[in-house]
């Protein structure tokens, strides 16, 4: 597995390298958002580490700009952990949010997770689901409305996979988080139902394909 470790502290990338290529993995760096963007534009990885708080060009900005081109799983790592934060790394991209200072170890499983995740995000079948005007491809993880293909961020794709594929099951936020985010990612219920309205709003007319279940969750229901 290719790890690209983005931060500016290079004691951080220093020990993360060292757990990283310990657990037979490789490790490359990046002292900025920039030549993180720069990197991923040459080089293929499994998933980045990416700090928020760096000179020339911040974390946030970078998972933008290398989502314009690489659908790459992202982990943000920051010291600062409030809420807004951590929904904001979300509606840019993120797949996980570590809060510094953090457990090496701890950190090590989160990769596996979330890249286990982003391989399980892509379905063999190569059918394309159509409701309406709505057509989803599973497998070239591409939507279209009304044959607008939809820009959607790697979040909202599985959100709006995991509940198709559960096509009229009712999930409960908590089932969602566990399932869609991990088990192991630190947020509540509002981190389901923010990411529901971005996904929403994304979908025009066929947001009334997501059901809200009062007091439960949601289901996709046809």
């Amino acid at each position: 597995m290719k790890v690209l470790i983005v931060d500016d502290e290079e004691m951080i990338r220093n020990v993360l390298r060292e757990y990283i290529e310990f657990e037979g993995n490789e490790a490359y760096e990046a002292e900025n958002g920039m030549k993180a963007v720069n990197l991923c534009k040459e080089n293929d990885y499994d998933i980045i580490l990416m700090d928020i708080m760096m000179p020339v060009l911040d974390g946030f900005s970078a998972v933008k700009e290398i989502r314009k081109s690489k659908d790459i799983p992202v982990i943000m790592l920051s010291a600062r952990g409030e809420e807004y934060d951590k929904l904001f790394g979300f509606e840019v991209g993120a797949d996980d949010y570590v809060t510094k200072p953090f457990s090496p170890k701890e950190l090590m499983a989160r990769i596996v997770a979330v890249t286990k995740r982003h391989k399980a995000g892509s379905p063999a079948s190569r059918e394309v689901l159509k409701f309406e005007g709505l057509e989803i491809d599973m497998k070239g993880r591409n939507v279209y409305v009304d044959g607008e293909k939809l820009e959607l961020t790697p979040k909202e794709y599985e959100l709006l996979f995991y509940l198709v594929k559960n096509n009229g099951i009712a999930l409960s936020r908590e089932k969602l988080l566990s399932d869609v985010w991990g088990f192991d990612f630190y947020g509540d219920d509002r981190t389901v139902d923010t990411h529901i309205k971005m996904l929403r709003s994304s979908l025009k007319e066929y947001r009334k394909f997501i059901v809200t279940l009062r007091g439960l969750g949601y289901k996709f229901e046809t």
